[in-house]
């Protein structure tokens, strides 16, 4: 099998945006696998092997790719030495690195060609995708619906072929590899994670503890004993924060006064309700209101008016068809309260004490 990168311009949540495109062809088939990701690093070159080993059904013998840095520590061509991690996978999956001698692109040609196929079928007109989530939904239809086209000189299909390659490959072992950057990083006292040149918030309850970073292609998993506390979309700008209301709500509630200046309400709800919100005088109302927001956020949205905070909640229940319920959306607690013990109390008026 032949692996390479590529890049192209898609339109993302209507940005015009760069996306690496990345590209595996069978061999024999020339079946094809193509999977968008925002960098050309190591967790992105290794969670697309992953994930064509899955969507071929099993692995290769051989895997052959270039001298990039994301797979080469040292040397190049039959002298080069795989990354630690790269070499983990491939002892992982039981197949065999091969890389290409320099300028002889020649070596992988195959894949060399669905670079340029994938641009001119699959990314014109350019697609216009919310996530990459979706776009890549899309390229897998139409990685599926290429198993129908006929290789001039074959007279059956890529598919139909497919299924012979797919007696020879080594079969998928019982659990995935990971792929991920993991690193340890302490949260600081705002319940912020530093990864990668940016932070990323987890729930305030873990300020000042050591939290497991994971950084995928796309995506960033926070983990705290095993156990995710947050998860984001992976920010590849540097020196931002990514907050996450839901995990200061609560604390925000204990001191009600600190909303209007709060950086993870100021960040994370949309401009038209931090403007409705500061038109308002009491702070636990501007707090129910954002519970609102977390338990629906497009029906919050909706029940924005140009008037107060009364009309606001009559238009969120009228949104929802339902009323609010407090204690999932307001932050009402039950505290159960145990009934008072007088029997000490009545044998102190029996001695006549009191």
């Amino acid at each position: 099998m032949q692996i390479d990168w590529g890049e192209t311009t898609v339109f993302l949540k209507g940005v015009k945006t760069k996306v690496n495109i990345w590209c595996m062809r069978e061999c024999y088939s020339a079946d094809i696998f193509v999977m968008a990701f925002m960098r050309q690093n190591e967790e992105s070159f290794l969670e697309g092997i992953l994930n064509g080993f899955e969507y071929f059904g099993g692995v290769p013998r051989k895997l052959i790719f270039d001298n990039a840095k994301v797979a080469v520590k040292d040397g190049f061509g039959a002298n080069a030495t795989a990354t630690d991690k790269y070499k983990a996978m491939a002892a992982h999956y039981t197949f065999t690195p091969v890389f290409c001698n320099v300028a002889q692109g020649h070596e992988k040609g195959l894949v060399e060609g669905l670079v340029g196929f994938s641009r001119r079928n699959f990314f014109a007109p350019l697609p216009r995708y919310e996530s990459l989530d979706e776009l890549n939904a899309y390229l897998r239809e139409k990685c599926i619906g290429y198993r129908k086209t006929k290789i001039p000189g074959n007279p059956t299909s890529v598919g139909e072929m497919a299924k012979v390659a797919l007696q020879s490959y080594i079969p998928l072992p019982s659990y995935r590899f990971d792929t991920s950057k993991t690193v340890e990083h302490k949260a600081d006292s705002f319940s912020l994670v530093k990864f990668d040149g940016n932070k990323y918030s987890v729930p305030y309850q873990y300020s000042n503890k050591t939290v497991t970073v994971k950084g995928y292609g796309d995506h960033v998993v926070l983990m705290f004993r095993g156990e995710i506390i947050a998860q984001y979309d992976r920010d590849y700008r540097h020196g931002e924060t990514n907050f996450k209301l839901e995990h200061y709500i609560d604390l925000i509630e204990r001191k009600p006064r600190s909303v209007y200046d709060a950086a993870p309400v100021k960040k994370t709800i949309p401009k038209q309700m931090y403007e409705f919100i500061l038109k308002l005088d009491k702070p636990k109302d501007i707090i129910r209101i954002l519970r609102c927001y977390l338990n629906d956020p497009d029906a919050a949205i909706k029940a924005i008016p140009a008037a107060n905070y009364g009309e606001f909640l009559m238009r969120y229940e009228l949104v929802t068809g339902k009323e609010i319920p407090p204690a999932a959306v307001c932050g009402s607690v039950n505290i159960p309260v145990s009934p008072p013990q007088l029997d000490p109390y009545d044998a102190l008026l029996r001695k006549g004490v009191i």
